[in-house]
């Protein structure tokens, strides 16, 4: 069930940028950085799909949110369909993901209502596990009390991973937008629309994910590194069987993923429409596996092509 949480630095775009909304913790845990994931160069690079008729391109990549510095993946497949498109899209932009207004979602989306506090939803042995990891990452138990499980499960989720390489600074979309230079930037969704998706899971749900969470937090940094191997590997069944085999909650694999993918799916038909060439990069768990992007186009009739 642990994957359902790792994959968060592979999937939901706004995860990553989560820190910024708990300042004095994510400055004085992240701190930490106690070791760098190890990363070696990609066999044969990050798997690149397109969608093509005679007047119109659309690739798809498949992105991780959050990456060690200085990992190379960036290779000239990618970089030549990036430089031939018009149009980049992402999940969100990003820029809606700092400042004030990140802040302001957070306290509209995670926030507690007044006089009800984390761990007063929690049974002693859920209080328990929570506590246990959070003393685990450095964190004052308290820390939280004042946010939803689903916020506190992606906090407990996230800063091991900041604390041991990883950073949304190199992520994906950062590199490529930085790359991408001048070329027109636009968003599949919002900041509000991707955390709406779990302030909306039924509490019992949003507790599971905490708890699940804080057991596995042990296991957070090695689980993601795995899945970075299969990503560097342009591995995406590989990938696909390490992130959603254990996605075993109905109502979180369709709202996280499978709607989703419906969605994309429609915009790219629409968008096949209109002539021009598009990079399309999102997380990498919506390109690979079942009830994927592909197989929704599939449906539809659109072919899709893998290209690297």
């Amino acid at each position: 069930m642990f994957n359902r949480f790792s994959r968060s630095f592979a999937d939901v775009g706004a995860a990553a940028t989560l820190l910024a909304s708990a300042p004095a913790i994510a400055e004085e845990t992240v701190a930490v950085e106690a070791d760098t994931p190890v990363a070696e160069a990609p066999a044969s690079g990050p798997a690149l799909w397109s969608v093509a008729d005679e007047d119109t391109t659309i690739y798809l990549f498949g992105t991780v949110h959050a990456l060690p510095k200085n990992l190379e993946w960036l290779d000239e497949d990618i970089s030549n369909a990036l430089k031939s498109s018009d149009t980049i899209v992402t999940e969100v932009d990003l820029k809606e993901m700092a400042g004030p207004k990140m802040i302001q979602i957070i306290q509209t989306t995670a926030v507690l209502p007044q006089g009800t506090t984390l761990r007063s939803l929690l049974d002693e042995e859920q209080t328990k596990t929570y506590e246990a990891a959070m003393a685990q990452i450095q964190v004052p138990a308290a820390a939280f009390d004042q946010f939803e499980p689903w916020y506190a499960g992606m906090m407990v989720t996230m800063l091991p991973l900041m604390q041991q390489g990883y950073s949304p600074d190199a992520g994906v979309e950062e590199v490529l937008l930085k790359e991408a230079g001048s070329i027109e930037k636009t968003a599949l969704e919002t900041v509000e629309f991707q955390l709406g998706v779990f302030d909306q899971l039924p509490q019992e749900n949003q507790i599971t994910f905490l708890v699940e969470a804080a057991e596995n937090v042990g296991q957070i940094k090695p689980m993601l590194d795995a899945m970075v191997a299969e990503w560097l590997e342009g591995d995406a069944e590989g990938l696909a069987v390490m992130m959603n085999e254990s996605l075993d909650d109905p109502e979180l694999a369709e709202a996280l993923l499978y709607s989703r993918n419906r969605n994309w799916a429609d915009w790219i038909e629409t968008r096949m429409a209109s002539p021009g060439t598009v990079f399309m990069a999102v997380g990498a768990g919506h390109l690979a596996g079942e009830e994927s992007v592909q197989d929704y186009l599939e449906q539809r009739g659109v072919v899709v092509t893998r290209i690297q």
